[in-house]
């Protein structure tokens, strides 16, 4: 079994305080294939202050902007040439598929270099004053980072974190989630590679109690990111407040996908497929429900069975495999409750419902699920399953589409499928979601904003939004008039 060399503090690959490692199983073969440090609050202790002194008194703290971005340059050439490495990482920890995947780790060197450009284009602004004091502002990092990543896209959405905070200047204490830590002590290890000044990035693995509670209560901890459940968010927040701290909270959805009689049906069908069993529906952005017009209700359903039942389970290093197991027995069990409680609220199992009959190596694949005829108010319809699990809602108007629509606790994101030019950007305006994509689904990048509403948290990654994330506002009144005796 691999052993991996340890955390990355200050600078530098460290074993763990305690002396423990956990291991790391793949899903798909119950392979025990990696151990991980097992990290305690000492070990977050030397990581904060190691970070504390990076951005306020070392190295880092004196970086120029440019030096900043070009640090961020050096960190998307390594990663480029680490992602194998990353990918390979990524299957073993999550199964999910490799023509997933691999593109999620092949676009990360753009985050790196979209962010590289925006290092040295911070600023502040000049103010009127009607006196004779010069006013200005400066923008300066917020300080030491927080950072806590889930499992399921690791290297992803940690990269979301750190590309902003090091262009800001801020300085971050990344903590893995304990089920995909391989990949971002990989991304560590790239970031090494580019000589960062030691202290600007940490990473510290283990479990949530032992490190994650540790972390967001550390007193020189400035501010926290989380990503991840709705839950363990409110708990976060809690935590931070007691102590004023902010944060930002990437949490999960219930996205809706609105089909209307007059869309082009295969490509919403192809959307909708894509956008609820990629990764087996285990990521945040799910388009877990989908609204449907009545008018193509039948044929709609039909066109999405069809769909589902060509996706490929198997190997996730296959390149063919549209959908690997599960990531845990936990999720496989609680996708499972959900569709049974669906089915007995009167919903209608139309595709799925359970393991596949192919005989496959891992007892943690579940088929792509869809029910139709569910209630918009019941269970399935409102709580996130994180798992291959559609449900279909029929509806007769715009109106009532949107009500269905906004009548969950999560506004994450949306999509809108229309042949009308102008009910698409009609209908954005009144979903409550931090996204909304029209005639597509699930298109992201370094330059678009990301982030929701209601109880899919607050604060935006990506785009230029990310970088003040991090960035705090200063006012200078500088008086160059007479202000003394005569």
């Amino acid at each position: 079994m691999r052993q991996v060399s340890g955390h990355y503090i200050n600078g530098q690959f460290v074993e763990p305080n305690s002396g423990a490692y956990f291991e790391s199983t793949d899903p798909y073969d119950g392979d025990e294939w990696i151990e991980i440090p097992r990290g305690n609050a000492e070990d977050v202790r030397e990581a904060v202050e190691s970070a504390r002194y990076a951005v306020f008194e070392g190295e880092w703290s004196n970086a120029t902007a440019s030096q900043r971005g070009n640090y961020l340059s050096q960190i998307a050439d390594r990663v480029e040439a680490k992602a194998d490495e990353l990918i390979d990482c990524e299957i073993r920890d999550t199964g999910r598929p490799k023509n997933e995947i691999s593109g999620a780790i092949r676009a990360l060197p753009a985050w790196y270099r979209y962010y590289a450009g925006l290092a040295n284009k911070i600023q502040g602004e000049t103010i009127p004053n009607d006196g004779t004091a010069e006013v200005y502002t400066r923008k300066e990092p917020v300080g030491v980072v927080g950072a806590i990543t889930p499992w399921n896209a690791s290297t992803m959405l940690a990269t979301w974190k750190l590309a902003p905070a090091i262009a800001a200047g801020a300085s971050v204490v990344l903590k893995p989630d304990e089920r995909a830590s391989a990949a971002v002590l990989t991304l560590a290890s790239a970031i090494d590679e580019t000589g960062l000044p030691n202290g600007a990035v940490n990473v510290v693995t283990g479990f949530g109690e032992e490190i994650g509670s540790p972390l967001v209560t550390h007193d020189s901890v400035d501010k926290v990111s989380f990503t991840g459940g709705p839950k363990t968010g409110a708990t976060i927040a809690e935590q931070a407040g007691r102590n004023l701290k902010p944060t930002v909270m990437e949490l999960g959805g219930k996205s809706p996908n609105i089909v209307f009689g007059d869309a082009n049906l295969n490509n919403a069908a192809e959307g909708v497929i894509d956008g609820i069993f990629n990764a087996a529906g285990q990521f945040c952005a799910a388009g877990s429900r989908v609204l449907v017009q009545d008018e193509i209700h039948d044929e709609f359903v039909d066109e999405l069975v069809n769909k589902a039942d060509g996706l490929v389970l198997g190997n996730p290093r296959d390149e063919v495999t549209d959908m690997g197991p599960l990531a845990s027995q936990a999720q496989f069990t609680q996708i499972d409750q959900y569709v049974t409680k669906a089915q007995e609220a009167g919903a209608r199992l139309e595709y799925g419902g359970g393991p596949p009959e192919t005989t496959l190596a891992s007892d943690l694949f579940y088929e792509p699920t869809i029910l139709s005829d569910v209630d918009p108010d019941s269970t399935l319809a409102q709580e996130e399953v994180f798992g291959p699990v559609l449900a279909v809602i029929k509806f007769s108007t715009e109106s009532e589409a949107v009500r269905i629509a906004n009548q969950t606790d999560f506004g994450l994101v949306a999509g809108i499928w229309t042949g009308d030019a102008q009910r698409g950007p009609r209908l954005s305006t009144k979903i409550r979601a931090g996204t909304v994509w029209i005639n597509t689904y699930r298109m992201i990048g370094p330059q678009y904003p990301w982030g929701g509403v209601k109880h899919s948290g607050w604060g935006r990654e990506n785009g230029k939004s990310a970088v003040d994330e991090f960035l705090e506002t200063k006012t200078v009144f500088m008086e160059y008039g007479e202000t003394g005796a005569e």
